[in-house]
């Protein structure tokens, strides 16, 4: 299954406050870019998440968001979480979640930078 391009131009609409998003396809879905960091996706269900790490995480576990499991056969969970409904009717919010999640892409990214550089 593919992602609608109904729900990648409403995504795309909600994210439109942040200058310079892109979006690439992926493995049927969609991995939502800025700065060259992905810092959400839509899954190819239209289903969608932002990049989580260890300052953000807290409010979706808050929320009752759910994180990423792309096999539900398959232990392996990756660093999304679901966003939470009333988000996407609310594009401030949205917004500010959104710029969260790419500042916790940045910081992974960055310190996967910093260890490689460590171990050389």
């Amino acid at each position: 299954m593919a992602v609608s391009s109904e729900y990648r131009y409403y995504i795309l609409d909600l994210l439109s406050a942040m200058e310079g998003v892109s979006v690439r396809p992926m493995f049927g879905g969609a991995g939502i870019y800025l700065g060259g960091f992905m810092f959400a996706l839509i899954t190819g269900s239209d289903e969608f998440y932002f990049r989580v790490d260890d300052s953000n995480q807290p409010d979706y576990e808050e929320a009752g968001s759910v994180q990423l499991k792309p096999f539900e056969d398959k232990p392996m969970r990756m660093p999304y979480w679901q966003a939470p409904a009333d988000l996407l009717e609310d594009e401030e919010e949205f917004v500010l979640w959104a710029r969260k999640a790419w500042e916790a892409a940045k910081r992974v990214q960055n310190a996967k930078k910093s260890k490689k550089k460590k171990k050389k």
